[in-house]
């Protein structure tokens, strides 16, 4: 029994190693049937990965990650609105549609404050109500007004549209000092919470605006140093060069805000008298010794209005300081005083005007006309008398009237003899409503009564403000010795009296002060007026005020003015 156990298990045994060799014989002829390979390794290899960026073949070319057809824009939140709607007027370039948008880092072109290609400049202009006495400030010190870093009481006010663009110029503001309003609010605002400053875009000047220099320099200016000047915002475009060019092209921006082909300066000055001691100096020192110190100013302007209240006459006695009585003339050689300084408009107003007769009115017509001056309030009969001077200067169309009040009625051009413009407010009125519909900018004068008051007369108010309702811009007092207020009103400014310009008055500094109105138009409207003073010497020769003799002449006539 044991015997026969053991047989059987041996049988097994070797039918399963029998089994064994048969798999293994098979793994061999199966690896045997690809002699070319390596036999495989017992033990894994270890597996390493490699990342290779895949290059792009030419006739592969890289996808755009834009849509295709679009050209992306990314724009500033400094760029002023006006100049954005302008660039976002700009139509498709090179066949591609164009998208602008906030995010700089997805845009083809980028426009800003920097950049490679200069768009255009935009010039804001600091200002403060019309009745400020400060002239100027620098601005290191506007900055620290502007950041809070100042212990100034003056307040900024500003419009909401132009807060990214005026942090550009100035940095963070402080919300102490500075205030955001409506645009529509400024203005009324300002003039309630003086001293204040504002500023404002070029275009948004007006006239109740005193433009204040910054470092001596104002937007008002002509010429004017864009480039030096604080307040100009530069915006430039960054990017392909090519899409750049392109998009330049396309784009109809200015260079500026403010365009000096649209910009007239118009400067009114006072009573001229070129006799009794004013003569007499100039027969001493020569025609243009009253001009030393004041005419480089006076012919500086655009326009340069003289009310010459002296009729010239070849026949005119020799001057005397001490000459008495009230009947002028001037010698005609007196003219080359009025040349030097640029005159190119004369008001004939003057109630001296006939002191000599028609023959010197005559005389002095053609001294005018010789030299290619204008001349309105007077003329060589009532028509020409009542005609209007007429000035278009880059694209501001002007129109120059003026009337007698006080007389004498002599003084007056009739239907065939010459003098000054009579008042007669329905005819003259009705012109300058006329004038106003065709476009013109009418400026009206008065020869008014004369008072040594810095206040008008009740009537002197009426008549002027008539002026204003029919249509004028601005009304200026041609008779007034003594300097006089000034009024806002119905949208026109008024000048009660400017002052002598060249008179002998020396007899108290009341006569001795003068203005000389330097009036801005820019693109068919008046924007500004700037007030330069001066002061009589030697009987003849005005001179620029000092800064305190401005303050204390200009706190006078602002008190007198109601401000």
């Amino acid at each position: 029994m044991p015997s026969t156990m053991m047989n059987l298990s041996q049988i097994i045994q070797s039918r399963h190693q029998s089994k064994r060799l048969i798999l293994l014989f098979c793994t061999f002829m199966l690896l045997g049937c690809t002699p070319d390979q390596e036999a495989r390794p017992t033990q894994e290899r270890a597996v390493v990965s490699v990342e290779v960026e895949p290059t792009i073949t030419p006739f592969q070319p890289r996808q755009p990650t834009e849509t295709p057809g679009v050209l992306q824009i990314g724009v500033s939140n400094a760029i002023p609105r006006p100049l954005m709607r302008l660039i976002q007027d700009t139509p498709a370039i090179l066949g591609r549609s164009i998208v602008f948008q906030s995010d700089a880092e997805k845009a083809d072109l980028r426009i800003g404050i920097e950049g490679e290609f200069v768009l255009t400049r935009y010039v804001y202009a600091l200002v403060a109500p019309f009745p400020t006495l400060d002239d100027s400030i620098s601005f290191q010190d506007l900055e620290q007004i502007w950041r809070g870093n100042s212990s100034s009481e003056l307040k900024i006010l500003i419009a909401s549209k132009d807060v990214n663009s005026l942090e550009q110029l100035l940095g963070p503001r402080s919300n102490t000092h500075v205030s955001i309003l409506q645009d529509s609010d400024l203005v009324d605002a300002a003039w309630g919470i003086r001293p204040a400053m504002v500023i404002v875009p070029f275009e948004g000047l007006e006239p109740r605006w005193k433009v204040i220099d910054i470092n001596g320099l104002s937007p008002i200016d002509k010429p004017f140093a864009i480039e030096d000047y604080e307040l100009t915002l530069r915006i430039a475009l960054s990017g392909d060069p090519r899409l750049a060019q392109a998009l330049i092209a396309s784009l109809s921006l200015p260079e500026s805000n403010r365009d000096s082909s649209k910009f007239t300066d118009l400067i009114m000055t006072g009573v001229t008298a070129l006799t009794r001691a004013t003569a007499w100096r100039m027969e001493q020192y020569g025609s243009n010794y009253p001009a030393e110190k004041i005419g480089e100013l006076l012919k500086s302007a655009d326009l340069t209005h003289v009310s010459n209240e002296v009729s010239f006459l070849q026949s005119c006695p020799p001057p005397s300081p001490i000459r008495e009585g009230l009947i002028f003339c001037s010698n005609p050689k007196y003219a080359e005083l009025l040349e030097t300084i640029g005159v190119d408009l004369v008001e004939m107003t003057g109630n001296h005007l006939g002191d000599y007769g028609e023959e010197a009115i005559y005389e002095t017509l053609q001294i005018y006309r010789d030299r290619g001056w204008q001349y309105f309030g007077g003329g060589e009969n009532l028509e020409d008398a009542f005609s209007p001077a007429l000035i278009e200067h880059n694209g501001n169309k002007l129109a120059f009237l003026g009337c007698n009040f006080p007389g004498p009625p002599s003084v007056w051009a009739k239907e065939s003899s010459p003098g000054a413009t009579p008042c007669d407010y329905e005819l003259l009125f009705q012109k300058v409503s006329d004038l106003r519909s065709n476009g013109y900018l009418p400026i009206f004068t008065f020869q008014w009564s004369e008072h040594y008051q810095t206040k008008p007369s009740l009537e002197q108010v009426k008549n002027f403000r008539a002026a204003i309702d029919a249509g004028a811009v601005i009304v200026s007092g041609s008779q007034a010795h003594q300097p006089q207020a000034l009024e806002f009103y119905g949208g026109g400014l008024i000048h009660y009296g400017v002052g002598n310009l060249f008179f002998d008055q020396m007899w108290a500094l009341a006569v001795r002060e003068e203005f000389i109105d330097r009036h801005i138009f820019y693109d068919g409207r008046h924007i500004s007026t700037e007030l330069l003073t001066t002061i009589l010497e030697d009987y003849s020769q005005p001179r620029p005020m000092t800064s305190e003799e401005r303050e204390r002449f200009l706190e006078k006539i602002f008190a007198a003015s109601g401000w």
